[in-house]
C-alpha cells in the first residue's frame, strides 16, 4: 500500500519553545561589520505577536543587512539576537525558518513560467509513493494551494496558469500565503510595494493587516512613510546603520514619520540655511556675468545699434 509522505513536512508548526507574552524576535545592540565597513551599529528591535513593525530608511541605510541578520543569512558581529526570549545563532535561513521566521524578498523567490501551485510548494514539494515509485503528489498540492489562496481572498480561476499571469499584488499575496502556510510566526516583507501601483499596493497592505490579525509578527521594510503609517504599530527609522527614530504609533503622526524619513534634523538645518538672507553667495558661472558686473552701454554704442 502506497504511503503519502513529503520531502518536507506539509505544514510545519511553530516551535514547541514559546516565550509567553514577550516578543518573538528581539535584537539587543546588534551590529554588523564587513571588514572595516560598519553596516549596522547598536540596533535594538522587538517584534511581537499581532504587531506590524515598520522599518524605514533611505538606500544604503542598512535595512537589507538588518533583515538578513533576522532571516539567518548573516550572523551579527556584536550584540545579541533572541527568539522567544533565548539567545540564538542562525547559520542559515533554513534554521530561522524552522523557528518560524520567514522572509519574502523583493524578487519573491518565484519561477515565472511555473504554475501557481508549483511556486506555492517550491523547494518543499509533497510526494506520494515509496522507493522508485515516489512521485509528486500533484492533486494534494493543487488542493492545498487553492484552499490557502482562497483564505487570503485570492480566488484564481486556474492555478495551473504560470505565475507571470498574476498581477504584482497577487504575486506578493502568493508569497505571503506560502510563508504563513509553512508555519511563519514572524513575516519579514522586503519592500513589497516598491514596484506596485496604487491599487496593487492597496492589495498588499490589506493582506499585511490580515497577517497581523492572524497573530503573526510582521516586519515591513519600506521607503514609503504613507504605506507604513497605514498598517504600522511601531516605527523604526534607520540612517547610516544606526537607529535615528524609534516610536509606537501612539506617539507620532504621519507628518512626524515623514519628517524623520526625509532627514529630520538635517532637513531642519537645511531649511534654516535656505531662509531668505541666509543663502551663501556663489561665484557666477564661467563666462556668465552677474548683474552687477554688466557694464552700462555708452551713448555711441547705442547709436551704432540703432
Amino acid at each position: 500500500m502506497a504511503t503519502t509522505t513529503g520531502t518536507t513536512q506539509a505544514k510545519p508548526g511553530p516551535p514547541v519553545e514559546e516565550g509567553g507574552s514577550g516578543p518573538i524576535v528581539e535584537l539587543r545592540g546588534v551590529g554588523k561589520s564587513f571588514g572595516n565597513i560598519r553596516a549596522l551599529s547598536g540596533v535594538d528591535l522587538k517584534v511581537s505577536t499581532g504587531e506590524v513593525t515598520c522599518i524605514l530608511g533611505d538606500n544604503g541605510a542598512g535595512k537589507s543587512t538588518l533583515i538578513k541578520i533576522i532571516a539567518g543569512l548573516h550572523e551579527p558581529t556584536s550584540g545579541e539576537y533572541r527568539v522567544d526570549g533565548r539567545p540564538v545563532k542562525f547559520s542559515s535561513p533554513r534554521e530561522a525558518l524552522n523557528r518560524g521566521i520567514a522572509t519574502v524578498y523583493q524578487d519573491l523567490a518565484i519561477v515565472q513560467l511555473m504554475p501557481v501551485w508549483r511556486n506555492f510548494f517550491l523547494g518543499s514539494e509533497l510526494s506520494t509513493g515509496a522507493g522508485p515509485f515516489r512521485r509528486l503528489d500533484v492533486k494534494r498540492m493543487r488542493a492545498i494551494c487553492d484552499e490557502e489562496l482562497q483564505k487570503m481572498g485570492i480566488d484564481l480561476p486556474n492555478i495551473d496558469l504560470p505565475v507571470q499571469n498574476l498581477s504584482g499584488g497577487q504575486k506578493q499575496v502568493l508569497a505571503i500565503a506560502r510563508a504563513i502556510y509553512f508555519g511563519a510566526r514572524v513575516l519579514i516583507l522586503d519592500e513589497p510595494t516598491a514596484a506596485l501601483g496604487v491599487k496593487q499596493s492597496g492589495v498588499v497592505l490589506k493582506y499585511i493587516n490580515a497577517a497581523r490579525d492572524a497573530g503573526l509578527g510582521v516586519i515591513f521594510i519600506t521607503h514609503n512613510p504613507h504605506h507604513a503609517f497605514m498598517v504600522g504599530d511601531h516605527f523604526v527609522v534607520i540612517k547610516l546603520g544606526e537607529m535615528e527614530f524609534d516610536a509606537p504609533r501612539s506617539e507620532l503622526s504621519l507628518q512626524d514619520l515623514t519628517h524623520h524619513m526625509a532627514g529630520g534634523a538635517e532637513l531642519d538645518a537645511l531649511e534654516h540655511e535656505l531662509e531668505r538672507g541666509q543663502v551663501p553667495e556663489v561665484d557666477p558661472l564661467h563666462g556668465v556675468k552677474s548683474k552687477e558686473s554688466v557694464e552700462p552701454e555708452l551713448p555711441h554704442q547705442a547709436e551704432r545699434k540703432g
